[in-house]
């Protein structure tokens, strides 16, 4: 897909995309979740955007992460002005649980020269309430990055196309 654009029928917004012999054809549900995943994406690690706003992360997060099957934790490294340095998916899990290990943390926060971290993560069961193993792990990885001064701002947990920041709730 190297282009999309749309017409309009009847009042009703079509989207049509560029096939490789250049002709356009309608495009499917997958052309479009990709067209907006890329943009998002694009948007999101803009090496000049500050990550002030964390409604940004959260759309790419609902976006990347919301249909997976099994638990996918990520983290958003950041620099001392909250610039997007990189967004890496570090660990996946099953359905129901995700080995977080803050030394693999801390070692790729360090190669990335960040000073602040957004952790994340899904829950396949649709239900983005963190779990007591969620807090747990998310104030160990806290504890374990500030020895290297690297702040945890915010986990944010996917659920259904919901997302929760732990940080607004006070969670850490």
């Amino acid at each position: 897909m190297s282009q999309v654009s749309g017409r309009s029928t009847s009042g009703v917004q079509q989207l049509f995309v560029r096939d490789a012999s250049g002709s356009y054809i309608p495009a499917g549900v997958a052309e479009v979740v990709g067209t907006a995943k890329n943009l998002i994406g694009k948007q999101l690690a803009r090496k000049s955007r500050r990550l002030n706003n964390p409604e940004i992360a959260i759309d790419w997060l609902r976006f990347n992460l919301w249909d997976r099957s099994r638990e996918t934790f990520c983290v958003i490294y950041l620099d001392a002005q909250h610039r997007v340095l990189k967004v890496e998916e570090l660990f996946h899990g099953t359905l129901t649980t995700c080995a977080v290990y803050p030394r693999e943390v801390a070692k790729h926060a360090l190669i990335e020269n960040a000073a602040n971290v957004i952790a994340c993560h899904n829950h396949p069961s649709s239900c983005p309430d963190p779990s007591e193993d969620d807090i747990a792990m998310t104030k160990k990885l806290k504890e374990v990055l500030s020895l290297i001064e690297v702040n945890v701002i915010d986990h944010i947990v996917i659920g259904g196309g919901e997302a929760i920041s732990m940080a607004k709730r006070g969670l850490i």
